[in-house]
C-alpha cells in the first residue's frame, strides 16, 4: 500500500480560497476513488483519496488501522499553494478507521480526526471512518417540491417539537441504550403526527464524544452521531418524515467548538479554525473555542456543512445556536477582555458578515428551507432580508416572551395583578421580527425545574396553570416550539441519560395535558386565524387588557378571509360567573377550546358549548357574558348558519 498525488480542480482550489465552495465536502476529506483505467494496462485498484486542509503543517500523513497508526507511511502531498494536503491510497476499504497525522511548524506531530469525515466512531473513540456520500433513493420529491413553493413559511401553521434522540426513549443496556434511526422513525414520527406538531427539531445530531454536552461540542461537524446509526439512516428517518408531512429541523452550532486535541483545535499547531488572540478565539463561558470568521476558508467549512444537512439530508431547517455570542464581541467579557472592531464598537462585523451570506446562501440554495436565531438580545433585524440591512435569518426565537411569561406564571395567583404587564408587554413587539416561542430544554434543566413543578399551588392548580400557559401560548402571535416530556407535564427535571416518563400518562392528569397540547396543534391547523398573519398587527386585537385586579385579559386573533377566534384567560384559581368581554361581532360564538374541560383534567366549568353575543345597554358595541374557569383559558369562534 502507498499513496500517490492528486489533482484537485483549479476552479475548486479558487472557490476553496474564496470561501465560496458550497459543496467543499466533495472535495475535502476522505472520498472512494478508482483512477481511471490506462490504456493495455490491468484496471487500477480503488482505494480512499484523502485531502486536507493544513496551510502551515511540515508534513501530513494519514494513519489508521490499515497502517496500523503508524506514521508516515501514508504521506500526502501539498496542492500548489492551497494549503491542501492530497493524496490517493490504493486498497482502502469502506468502514477503516483513519486519522490525520499533521506535523507543525514547530515539529509537533498531532493525530486530527477528518474535519469533513462522513462517519465517526462510536464514543469514547474519536476516529473517522472511511466512507463516501452514500446514494439514497429519496421518496419525498413532492414534499420538497411543496415546500420550496411554500417559501420561508411564514404564513403556515409551525408547531416544533423539540427532541434529544438520546433520551427521547431509550434502551435499558449500557452499552447501546440509544433508539437508532430507524427506530425513532417506527415510534417518533407516529407520536409526533398524532400530537399534530408539524415539525421535529433535534438537539445537534452531529458527532460529539460527550453525552453531557447535548451535541452542543461538537466534534465532527460532518459526521451523524453513530450513537443512533449510520448516515443513510437518518436520511431513511427524514424520509419517513416527509412522508408523514412532518418537517426536519436540525440544531447547528457554527458559535463555538471544543478544544480536544484531536479535533479543531490548533489543527495544523497553529490557530487554523479559530482566532489566535484569545481575546477573539476563546468563549469564557463554556471553555470553547471561537470560530475565525473573517478567513475565508473558515466561513467555506461553515456554509458547506450547514448546506451539506439540508442538501445532502433534507433537513428542512437550521437552528443556530448562541447567535448572540457571534454578534458581540464583548460577550460575556469585562472591559479590557475585549478587542473592538476597527469603528471601535462592540459588535463582530466578520461575524455578521458571516451571518447574512449564511442565511442568504440556504435561502438561494435550499429553498423552503428555514434558519431559527436563538437570539436573546434586542439586535434589530435577526429574522428582516439581508437586503433591507437585517441578518436574513427566517425567524428569531422570541427570547424575551419565554422569560417574562415563565416569570408570570411562576408567582402565586394572588400576586399576579401586580405583574399583568409581563404577560402584556410581549405584544408590543410581537411583529417587530417574526418571531417563534420557545419553552425548550433550556428551562427545564440545571435547577430550572421541569415546567409543571415551576407552576405554583398544588397539584391539581399546578396542572391547570400549565394548561392555560400552553393556550396562552398557541393563542400568542408567533410560531411554537416544546421540548419534549412539556406535553405531558413530565414532573422531573429533564435528564440527558434518561428517557421521559412515558408511564405518567397512565394517570389522567397527565394524559389529559397531553390531549390538550394535542387538541392546541389540531385548532392552530384547523383555523388560519392563529398562523397565517402571525407577524403583522393586522392579525391582533385586544379584546380587554385592563382588568389586572382579577388578572383576565382577552383579544383575538384574525386574518384576511378567516374567522376570527377570541381568546379569553382566568389566571386566577377564582371562577367568575357573568363575566363581560368584548367580541368581533354579533351571533353564536362557539367554545371550542376549554382548558379547564374535564377531558383535559380539569373542573368542567364553562358555558356549555356556546354563548350568543349581545349589545349592552350602555352601547359599547357586541359582547359575551361568560362564566370563566378557574386557572383556564378559552377559545370561541363564531358559528355560521350552517354550523
Amino acid at each position: 500500500m502507498h499513496s500517490e498525488p492528486i489533482f484537485i480542480e483549479p476552479f475548486d482550489l479558487h472557490l476553496f480560497n474564496k470561501g465560496e465552495h458550497y459543496e467543499l465536502y466533495r472535495v475535502l476529506g476522505a472520498h472512494p476513488y478508482t483512477p481511471p483505467p490506462i490504456k493495455n494496462e490491468a484496471p487500477a485498484q480503488s482505494g480512499f483519496r484523502f485531502a486536507v486542509w493544513a496551510p502551515n503543517a511540515q508534513e501530513v500523513c494519514v494513519v489508521g488501522d490499515f497502517t496500523s497508526w503508524a506514521w508516515g507511511q501514508l504521506p500526502l502531498y501539498p496542492v500548489g499553494d492551497s494549503g491542501i494536503w492530497a493524496g490517493f491510497v490504493p486498497g482502502v476499504e469502506a468502514g477503516r478507521q483513519y486519522k490525520f497525522g499533521i506535523k507543525g511548524a514547530d515539529g509537533t506531530i498531532v493525530y486530527k480526526a477528518d474535519p469533513f469525515a462522513f462517519y465517526s466512531e462510536f464514543r469514547p473513540g474519536v476516529a473517522s471512518i472511511t466512507t463516501g456520500l452514500v446514494p439514497y433513493a429519496w421518496n419525498d420529491g413532492e414534499y420538497m417540491a411543496q415546500r420550496a413553493l411554500g417559501g420561508a413559511q411564514l404564513e403556515q401553521p409551525i408547531s416544533i417539537y423539540e427532541v434529544h434522540a438520546g433520551s427521547w426513549r431509550r434502551h435499558y443496556t449500557p452499552e447501546r441504550p440509544f433508539y437508532s434511526y430507524d427506530e425513532l422513525a417506527e415510534t417518533l414520527v407516529p407520536y409526533v403526527r398524532d400530537m399534530g406538531f408539524t415539525h421535529i427539531e433535534f438537539m445537534p445530531l452531529a458527532e460529539h464524544p460527550l453525552d453531557q454536552s447535548w451535541g452542543y461540542q461538537t466534534g465532527q461537524y460532518f459526521s451523524p452521531s453513530s450513537r443512533f446509526g449510520p448516515p443513510e439512516a437518518l436520511k431513511r428517518f427524514i424520509d419517513t418524515c416527509h412522508g408523514a408531512g412532518i418537517g426536519v429541523i436540525l440544531d447547528w452550532v457554527p458559535a463555538h467548538f471544543p478544544r480536544d486535541a484531536w479535533g479543531l483545535a490548533r489543527f495544523d499547531g497553529t490557530a487554523l479554525y479559530e482566532h489566535a488572540d484569545p481575546a477573539l478565539g476563546e468563549h469564557p463561558d463554556w471553555g470553547t473555542l471561537i470560530f475565525n470568521y473573517g478567513r475565508h476558508e473558515v466561513r467555506g467549512f461553515l456554509l458547506a456543512n450547514a448546506l451539506y444537512w439540508l442538501r445532502e439530508f433534507h433537513f428542512d431547517g437550521l437552528r443556530l445556536d448562541a447567535v448572540a455570542s457571534m454578534l458581540y464581541l464583548d460577550y460575556s467579557r469585562k472591559e479590557g477582555q475585549w478587542r473592538p472592531n476597527c469603528h471601535g464598537g462592540r459588535e463582530n462585523l466578520e461575524a455578521i458578515d458571516f451571518l447574512r451570506t449564511l442565511n442568504t446562501a440556504v435561502h438561494a440554495q435550499a429553498p423552503g428551507a428555514m434558519t431559527f436565531a436563538e437570539e436573546s438580545t434586542a439586535w434589530p433585524g435577526v429574522s428582516r432580508p439581508v437586503y433591507a440591512g437585517g441578518l436574513g435569518f427566517t425567524y428569531k426565537w422570541n427570547m424575551g416572551w419565554m422569560h417574562d411569561c415563565l416569570r408570570y406564571m411562576t408567582k402565586d395567583p394572588v400576586y399576579r395583578k401586580h405583574h399583568q404587564n409581563d404577560l402584556t408587554f410581549s405584544f408590543l413587539y410581537a411583529f417587530t421580527e417574526n418571531f417563534t416561542l420557545p419553552l425548550s430544554h433550556d428551562e427545564v434543566v440545571h435547577g430550572k425545574r421541569s415546567l409543571l413543578s415551576k407552576m405554583p399551588g398544588d397539584a391539581w392548580q399546578q396542572q391547570a396553570n400549565l394548561r392555560a400557559l400552553y393556550a396562552y401560548m398557541w393563542a400568542h402571535p408567533g410560531k411554537k416550539l416544546l421540548f419534549m416530556g412539556g406535553e405531558f407535564g413530565q414532573w422531573r427535571e429533564w435528564n440527558e441519560g434518561e428517557c421521559l416518563d412515558w408511564p405518567l400518562l397512565a394517570f389522567p392528569a397527565h394524559e389529559g395535558i397531553r390531549c390538550l397540547v394535542r387538541d392546541l396543534n389540531m385548532l392552530l391547523r384547523a383555523e388560519p386565524a392563529l398562523y397565517r398573519e402571525d407577524h403583522s398587527w393586522s392579525g391582533f386585537s385586544w379584546l380587554d387588557c385592563a382588568d389586572v385586579q382579577s388578572s383576565i385579559f382577552s383579544f383575538v386573533r384574525k386574518a384576511a378571509g378567516a374567522r376570527p377566534v377570541m381568546w379569553v384567560f382566568n389566571f386566577t384559581p377564582v371562577p367568575r360567573y357573568g363575566y363581560r368581554v368584548p367580541c368581533p361581532g354579533l351571533g353564536r360564538w362557539r367554545e371550542c377550546l376549554n382548558t379547564d374541560s374535564g377531558y383535559y383534567g380539569g373542573s368542567n366549568v364553562g358555558n356549555f358549548g356556546c354563548v350568543e353575543a349581545a349589545y349592552t345597554q350602555w352601547g359599547q358595541g357586541p359582547s359575551l357574558c361568560l362564566t370563566l374557569p378557574p386557572l383556564a383559558a378559552m377559545a370561541f369562534v363564531q358559528e355560521d348558519e350552517e354550523e
